[in-house]
């Protein structure tokens, strides 16, 4: 067998809540503007995001995209972790 190892991106929730903040401040939208035209009941889906609780799922980030009107990577947040794994 053998090891090999590559490099996978994964999501960073508590930098991707940051970039949102920022964009938001930016672009002048509230929590509450932006709670309004996402139709969502409760404006701390908006702060769980920008402490990385949780992050918008990608129907709400394409929503983001537009709203904000920037790029979806202008809002995500990667890290890469190597994988190791074992090859015949």
């Amino acid at each position: 067998m053998i090891k090999s190892v590559y490099s996978k991106a994964v999501l960073d929730l508590p930098e991707t809540g940051k970039k949102l903040k920022t964009v938001m401040q930016q672009k002048g939208m509230s929590p509450r503007r932006i709670q309004a035209m996402l139709g969502f009941s409760y404006v701390q889906t908006i702060y769980n995001w920008f402490s990385g609780k949780n992050m918008p799922n990608l129907d709400n980030l394409l929503a983001l995209e537009s709203i904000l009107d920037v790029k979806m990577d202008d809002l995500v947040a990667t890290h890469s972790v190597e994988i190791e794994y074992e090859e015949e």
